[in-house]
């Protein structure tokens, strides 16, 4: 990924995003959508006169040294072959953690939702008892727009909350993040740690991974191979959308300047939009067109209540971050940098 030039190229227009300090960082789903992009971030920060050991964490040793293979000779990377349902080894030493492990596939939700409750659950307590050890380091808890739930408005801040039917078994993420944020809060209040919560909005980019199910990665997957969008609802309610880059120097702002204990949202105010109109924006950029289809049972389970979510970054943005990517730029990126992959 890293030889691709307009990925490096567009990397390397970000490292000067980079607010924390130089020191040993952990990041956890590393071979994710978020983890990798920032992973690269860092790592190309590196040649550009940064020093930052980046310890790579996965639980299949392969797949890291697979992705991250233009490193392979770097002093500055280490993996970590682990799951994060297991405590973290006290041995290493961070400055920082990234918690970004997750399962982040609705369809998998339906599929594996004992699962996909434990890794959030089981992940946060792993890393917040190591930040219980270690009072020196900071971390941020990835968490989503989907704590929200359903409070009959369309702009979120973060202080808002809503309902979330627990009888409906897609909640499994939702109830699952909710969790990992209050415990979040209770090992602040209760141990004193340094942690923050970074709650995520839609996020796309190149870095998403091949089985990624949400509608606006099979949006950008039709583009690829030249086909039709498919959009599986009538697509309008609004969302919030973010590209990877814009998210991941976001989550960096709000790890070294955002106070402990608190929540911000990453977004970005530019990119606010139906789901229909980011189908017809990738449409327009692959020259195919936007046609409707009716779900399958799975993929019909795994949708959100048709509601708006956009999440306010006022917030985030106090802190001195601004994003740089309109939808368009985003998508136009993405697209450009998958192409370029696949050849």
């Amino acid at each position: 990924m890293i030889n691709n030039p307009i990925y490096k190229n567009s990397l390397e227009k970000n490292v000067t995003e980079i607010s924390i300090k130089d020191g040993n960082i952990l990041v956890t789903g590393a071979t994710g959508l978020i983890g990798s992009c920032l992973i690269d971030l860092l790592m190309i920060a590196n040649r550009n006169g940064r020093s930052f050991n980046v310890y790579a964490l996965g639980r299949n040793i392969e797949k890291l040294k697979d992705r991250f293979k233009a490193f392979t000779n770097s002093k500055h990377l280490h993996f970590i072959e682990q799951d994060i349902q297991n405590a973290l080894n006290n041995k290493y030493i961070f400055d920082y953690i990234i918690h970004g492990a997750s399962n982040a596939d609705p369809r998998k939700y339906l599929l594996y939702p004992v699962e996909t409750m434990l890794i959030n659950m089981e992940g946060a307590k792993n890393v917040l008892n190591y930040c219980k050890i270690h009072q020196e380091v900071r971390a941020i808890m990835l968490s989503s727009f989907e704590v929200y739930g359903n409070a009959n408005k369309d702009y979120y801040y973060e202080t808002d909350f809503g309902m979330i039917n627990q009888n409906n078994i897609r909640s499994c993420y939702p109830e699952s993040k909710r969790c990992m944020e209050l415990l979040t809060r209770c090992y602040v209040e209760e141990y004193g740690v340094k942690a923050i919560i970074g709650r995520l909005c839609s996020i796309y980019g190149p870095t998403m991974e091949k089985d990624d199910s949400k509608a606006h990665a099979q949006f950008i997957k039709n583009a690829l191979r030249g086909e039709n969008i498919v959009l599986k609802s009538r697509g309008d309610q609004k969302r919030t959308y973010c590209y990877v880059m814009d998210a991941v120097t976001g989550l960096l702002y709000a790890l070294e300047k955002g106070k402990i204990g608190e929540v911000y949202n990453i977004s970005n105010e530019k990119s606010i939009v139906s789901i229909a109109e980011v189908a017809e924006a990738v449409a327009i950029i692959a020259g195919t067109k936007v046609v409707y289809e009716c779900p399958d049972e799975i993929e019909n389970k795994s949708f959100l209540c048709s509601q708006n979510c956009i999440l306010d970054n006022t917030k985030l943005k106090s802190l001195g971050w601004c994003g740089k990517y309109s939808l368009t730029q985003g998508l136009n990126e993405s697209i450009s940098i998958l192409k370029y992959n696949n050849g």
